[in-house]
């Protein structure tokens, strides 16, 4: 199996990616549209969210309700990725040491997680009953 994206760009450093039906614009100089590198952290963010999910459901933590990821990407002098940190609430009731837990087991399901190079895994903090 392999997963397919077609990147177009007619002028500039403006792409439109088309995946499967879908549509989005990624704007290079985050002008007009997302840039790249936050075009990356919303992947990551919206991959481990559902990995957070599985993995609360196999640590005991079986309702997370509502989960916000606040994610910060800080860059190099090179204006590239440099660290990745996640601020993550959810609404369920998750003492620390469960939410390391589930953290640790969300890591391991991300596939965005996965791919990125070992210097880019997320640094994370953690708070149950959030909200």
């Amino acid at each position: 199996m392999a997963k397919s994206v077609t990147t177009v760009s007619e002028e500039g450093y403006t792409a439109t990616n088309e995946i499967r039906e879908f549509e989005t614009t990624i704007d290079a100089n985050g002008e007009d549209d997302p840039d790249t590198l936050e075009a990356l952290l919303a992947a990551y963010g919206s991959c481990y969210v559902p990995a957070l999910r599985v993995g609360g459901q196999q640590r005991g933590a079986d309702d997370l309700g509502k989960i916000e990821i606040d994610i910060t990407g800080e860059l190099n002098d090179d204006d590239k990725l440099e660290s990745i940190h996640f601020d993550i609430s959810v609404e369920g009731d998750v003492d620390d040491d469960t939410g390391e837990e589930v953290i640790e087991r969300a890591f391991e399901l991300c596939k965005v997680h996965d791919a990125l190079k070992e210097s880019l895994h997320a640094e994370t903090s953690f708070e149950g009953d959030a909200f």
